[in-house]
């Protein structure tokens, strides 16, 4: 058994494996102007996302559309929740832009969750993903949407553009939704996982740690996430983004994570990610293998642009 781990143990002080370098070097600053230029939005920095430097150096990005404000106001997220803007219908056209000028091979989209839109967005994404597919021909597109408030109607329509991967993230454990993640639904979201593996789509969901949980209610969401079919798991450490969101109740040895990446792959996961500084966009060369094989079945090659 998964032993637990005291809810209440709390670190003053960030521990040595969470400590990363502030971006800078020429790719960093060239994958920031892009942006910039294009008015777009990227959760690496509305999330704070410690990878920033890493990823941008190295020529990758989430870009988020559908605005920088979200109508939930989950207690662990950096990202604003102030009434949204209007939909901006010239940004699928800027996003295709983007990622052709900065020559990715795969990229990753996410979204605010746009409770205010009749779709919850779900146009704006497949606009998007068809965008990018005719800007950057064979990029490997990656999205990670929101729940759609339950909307089997909206989830197609996304699905129908043909992301490469359809992600959803369940966050944390069941018991602390209603105080970490209100206005989402446990059930609500691992149904979305399960119709978009019913449709055929690779599917990837993450979990943070540090908020309260037990290693077994950890281990149960993996569970529950498998039985729904999902392909491609991502645990990683939960950080405050502010004095104003959840504290951290405590921060993950490594060792703990590289225990439930051994159970993940145990359940049947074909990819299990994890440690203290992963993110559901954290680059995995075992996820880009595993893709390789699935195009490789698929019979596209190798699916990705050279």
């Amino acid at each position: 058994m998964i032993t637990a781990a005291s809810p209440r143990s709390i670190s003053p002080r960030k521990p040595a494996w969470l400590r990363v370098r502030a971006g800078h070097g020429p790719g960093f600053a060239r994958i920031g102007g892009i942006l910039r230029d294009g008015s777009l939005h990227t959760v690496c920095e509305e999330a704070l996302c410690p990878n920033r430097g890493e990823c941008w150096e190295h020529g990758r990005a989430t870009i988020m559309i559908l605005g920088d404000r979200c109508t939930r106001g989950c207690a662990f997220c950096g990202v604003s929740s102030r009434n949204p803007a209007p939909v901006d219908r010239g940004e699928p056209e800027r996003v295709a832009a983007a990622v052709r000028e900065m020559g990715l091979r795969d990229v990753v989209i996410t979204s605010v969750t746009r409770d205010d839109l009749p779709d919850g967005g779900a146009a704006a994404w497949a606009e998007t993903i068809r965008a990018v597919r005719a800007a950057a021909p064979g990029v490997r597109v990656e999205t990670l949407v929101p729940d759609f408030g339950g909307s089997a109607a909206s989830l197609r329509l996304v699905l129908a553009a043909a992301p490469d991967i359809l992600g959803h993230n369940m966050e944390t454990v069941p018991a602390l939704y209603p105080g970490i993640r209100a206005g989402a639904d446990y059930a609500r979201s691992l149904e979305l996982l399960a119709r978009a593996h019913a449709a055929g789509a690779v599917t990837k969901t993450s979990l943070m740690l540090g908020l309260g949980e037990s290693r077994d209610e950890a281990a149960a969401v993996m569970r529950d996430a498998r039985g729904a079919g999902c392909d491609i798991f991502f645990l990683g450490q939960y950080l405050r983004p502010s004095r104003q969101h959840a504290p951290v109740r405590e921060y993950v040895d490594p060792a703990v994570f590289e225990t439930l990446r051994a159970a993940g792959l145990a359940m049947g996961f074909a990819v299990v990610a994890a440690g203290p500084l992963v993110r559901s966009s954290y680059h995995s060369a075992e996820q880009d293998e595993f893709m390789d094989r699935v195009a490789k079945r698929n019979g596209a090659g190798s699916g990705r642009s050279g």
